[in-house]
């Protein structure tokens, strides 16, 4: 029975052994409901990531790590932070204080990527806070108000191990009424790079410093010997002046050592500003310029800061090397605008700046790069491209970081500038805690890539183009710490492009379909540089006929630059207006030599002179042009004895010209006579100018009746004389001797044959140049056709 009882026990009817599991079950379900409402380490990341939505607990409280110095400590130094935490909640926190956590050691860029990107999030404060006394401690703090908080450590309470670059957060603990418990509300974290010894092997980092504006002068010159330039606006002066982007630039770069990047163009526009210039104002009337003083002293200093220092020309006015890749090249004469733009570069840093520039680099936007835009770049004569690495991607599967340089065929080198650390400095950094984020983003990237290797390698920095006055200090900042540190040196440009490439780098351009469609869709159309190639086929129809050509010349030239220039991008409806203004101006120019309206002209008799007068309004003098005047209906009019006539032109600056034609007419009628300029070439210049010539001469067959008649008469009056000296003889005879000396030609005769012919007849007989009564006198007085001088004054 016991055996059989034991058996019972062990091994229970099937019923038995349902009732006990369900009523186990009944029993654990409270358990279970309790295990299932606890959050597991996946959901409490959630809930961090999501805890600004709950206004009472993890996250409710915003922590800003608005400094961190030194960003490298070293041995010996103390850390100190600060900033402010606010309460985001609804509810009061209390027993609060704001501690400090120094996380694991990052091995990795993508691994300083992940924390960078969650930096707020509240689970990154897991790791103990640093020592007891090391906090700052609120009694409670107010829903809406900012507390600022500043807690300094020595370096060496921070427990921090071998070299590398180590989490740190910035955490604000505390209770709410909801939820009465001490907790993490809110977080901040950042990165301490940590190399108190110098390096084994450091890296050679260059950083380009980028003097780059947008376009700021028009083509627009006043119309005066000085040729006073016209400034679209006045904002330039603002970035030059004290505290503004170009100021800030300016003193920040001076104490680093960098290489200077300049778009030559911004050096030309300050230094018009230090002379007379003018300014559009909103209205399009222009104003006087008053900031000479401010603009001599920027160059000044300008001038002061990089002598002695590696400066980079890009061509004038930085053109969008990938706008003319992609949709200029079609446009003939696109290519020579950057060639032109690549020779004026290093004149003007010359004269500028009194320094030699390199001008053999070309830079992309943001370092894209595809075949038809390396082909561009290097058209004009530069044989280095600065790319960027999230452009010309790493694809041999090389475990390091290589060095800039790597050949890409056809003897051109690219210069690849690494993306994490160029791109850094981009975004809004005006709150201190993103700034201070940036820097020590910055720093932990580059230590963690020197760590890479034991392989020195020249790294190249290529920030954004045209950096605020806020990330221009991030960048000063942060490269203040990189050359204090003990990883990293100096290195100019072109020691970095002349550099070893690593021989598992990529030397492979990316193809046209990878260029990045958010940077094609921002630039510069086809239309664009089909409106620059008409704007240049006038000038160059302008320039032939002047005498000066260097004052039109150069300012359109500059002006086509800048039509091209990358600061465009983003900015369509402003780049059209700069070209539309661009040659309406030139066009306004050009008007300033035409024709004269005139107005019909009647033409009596055989021939006679038309005069057309030419005036020009500039103040310089043309020539080389050539006067045309035909007629339309030549078998009625003609000009100079056949259909056209022409004649060369030269007026002097602000005088006309009146050029005579010679004509002689054919028939009686209208006939449309057209007045056009040329140039020297062959071509039109300028409008045609017609008008009608009304003639009314007689023709030959009226003519010659006339002459005939005249000849009747006269021969009607020979006839009268010879029978009166007939008559006279016969009486001689009769009369005698005595009367012979009383002849016709006697006393009793005084009038002899010729005087008694005139009486009888009407008409003088003695006459050289018998005047013909039946001649019209013309209506257009007889006239030189020599032309005349160089003009008269114009009065304007």
């Amino acid at each position: 029975m016991a055996e059989a009882a034991d058996f019972l026990r062990t091994s229970p009817s099937p019923a038995r052994r349902w009732l006990r599991r369900t009523g186990a079950l009944l029993a654990g379900a409270p358990l279970l409901v309790g295990l299932f409402q606890l959050p597991s380490a996946g959901s409490a990341a959630a809930v961090g990531r999501t805890s600004l939505k709950d206004a009472s607990g993890s996250g409710s409280v915003a922590v800003a790590l608005d400094s961190l110095s030194p960003g490298v400590p070293t041995d010996g130094d103390t850390v100190t932070v600060s900033g402010t935490v606010t309460n985001n909640g609804k509810q009061t926190v209390t027993g609060a204080h704001v501690g400090l956590h120094v996380g694991p050691r990052l091995s990795t860029r993508s691994s300083v990527d992940s924390v960078a990107k969650d930096s707020d999030d509240v689970q990154g404060a897991t790791s103990p806070e640093v020592g007891g006394k090391y906090v700052e401690k609120f009694s409670k703090l107010t829903p809406g108000v900012a507390e600022h908080f500043s807690i300094s450590v020595p370096v060496d309470k921070l427990n921090l191990g071998g070299d590398g670059v180590y989490q740190f957060a910035v955490s604000l603990s505390g209770q709410t009424s909801a939820q009465p418990w001490n907790q993490v509300l809110g977080s901040q974290r950042t990165f301490l790079p940590w190399q108190p010894d110098e390096a084994d092997t450091k890296t050679k980092t260059t950083f380009l410093w980028p003097l780059i504006s947008t376009v700021h002068m028009t083509a627009e010159t006043a119309s005066n010997e000085q040729q006073t330039p016209v400034f679209l606006n006045d904002d330039l002066a603002e970035e030059i002046s004290p505290g503004g982007r170009l100021d800030e630039m300016l003193s920040l770069g001076k104490d680093l050592d960098v290489t200077w990047v300049i778009d030559p163009d911004l050096l030309a526009s300050v230094d018009a500003m230090t002379r007379s210039y003018k300014v559009r104002t909103d209205s399009g009337a222009t104003t006087a310029g008053t900031h000479q003083a401010i603009a001599k002293q920027w160059l000044a200093e300008l001038q002061d800061t990089v002598a002695g220092q590696e400066v980079v020309a890009l061509p004038f006015a930085d053109p969008d090397l990938a706008s003319l890749a992609h949709n200029g090249t079609s446009v003939t004469g696109s290519l020579s605008h950057l060639k032109e733009a690549t020779d004026v570069a290093a004149t003007t840093v010359k004269t500028v700046l009194h320094v030699t520039p390199s001008t053999d680099f070309a830079w992309p936007v943001e370092g894209a790069v595809d075949p038809s835009i390396v082909k561009v770049a290097t058209s004009a004569g530069a044989d280095k491209v600065i790319a960027r690495s999230d452009s010309l991607q790493e694809t041999g599967g090389l475990p390091y970081t290589p060095s800039a340089a790597r050949p890409i065929g056809g003897g051109t080198t690219a210069v690849v500038s690494d993306a994490r650390l160029s791109t850094v400095f981009q975004g809004d950094l005006t709150k201190a805690s993103t700034s201070t984020l940036a820097v020590q983003q910055f720093l932990a990237q580059s230590l963690t890539l020197n760590a890479q290797s034991d392989r020195q390698r020249s790294i190249v920095v290529a920030p954004q183009r045209m950096p605020t006055a806020r990330q221009a200090q991030a960048m000063a900042e942060a490269l203040t710490d990189l050359q204090g540190g003990n990883w990293s040196e100096a290195q100019k440009l072109t020691s970095a492009a002349k550099a070893k490439p690593d021989p598992g780098a990529t030397t492979k351009v990316p193809s046209t379909s990878a260029y990045p469609s958010s940077l094609r869709k921002r630039e510069l159309p086809r239309a664009a540089f089909a409106e620059i190639g008409t704007t240049q086929d006038k000038l160059d129809n302008f320039r032939v006929i002047l005498t000066d050509e260097s004052r039109v010349v150069t300012p359109f030239g500059r002006a086509m630059n800048r039509e091209m220039s990358s600061s465009w991008r983003g900015r369509p409806t402003d780049a059209e207006n700069f070209r539309t203004s661009v040659e309406a101006h030139l066009n306004e120019l050009k008007n300033q030599v035409k024709l004269i309206d005139k107005s019909d002209t009647k033409l009596s008799g055989r021939s006679a002179t038309i005069p057309v007068t030419v005036q020009n309004n500039l103040v310089q003098g043309v020539d080389r042009l050539t006067l045309r005047l035909t007629s339309t209906s030549p078998t009625r009019l003609q000009i100079g004895g056949e259909d056209y006539d022409e004649q060369p032109v030269a007026v002097s600056g602000g005088h006309s010209q009146t050029v005579k034609f010679t004509t002689s007419a054919k028939a009686n009628g209208q006939a449309t006579v057209v007045a056009q300029l040329y140039t020297q070439d062959g071509q039109k210049y300028g409008d045609p100018v017609k008008f009608d010539v009304k003639v009314t001469e007689f023709t030959a067959t009226v003519m010659l009746v006339i002459g005939g008649g005249f000849l009747l008469l006269v021969l009607a009056g020979f006839r009268m004389y010879t029978q009166r000296k007939r008559a006279a003889a016969r009486e001689a005879e009769e009369d005698g001797p005595d009367e012979a000396g009383e002849g016709a030609d006697g006393p009793e005769n005084p009038d002899g044959p010729e005087d008694r012919l005139k009486e009888e007849s009407g008409t003088d007989a003695r006459a050289d140049d018998p005047e013909q009564p039946s001649d019209p006198t013309p209506d257009t007085a007889a006239e030189s056709a020599d032309p005349s001088g160089t003009g008269e004054r114009v009065d304007r």
